[in-house]
């Protein structure tokens, strides 16, 4: 699930850069050259853990939510 982007954007004097780990956590942040989105994104994978068991219970809450807005808008 690990995936990223780095953009530069016309008139731009920074990278956007934007990092997915394995657990499926986004993090972004703003570099002036390429080589240093290159380093956060690499010390973003080497620094991911496991979800917590509250972040599990979240996503669970989300997802219920969200299924019970699907259900009442059909």
């Amino acid at each position: 699930m690990r995936d990223y982007s780095i953009t530069k954007y016309k008139g731009n004097t920074h990278y956007s850069v934007n990092v997915t780990d394995s657990y499926g956590r986004q993090k972004g942040s703003f570099f002036r050259t390429e080589q240093e989105c290159h380093k956060y994104i690499y010390e973003v994978w080497e620094n991911e853990v496991p979800k917590t068991e509250k972040e599990l219970q979240e996503e669970l809450l989300h997802r219920a939510v969200v299924n019970c807005i699907n259900l009442e808008n059909n």
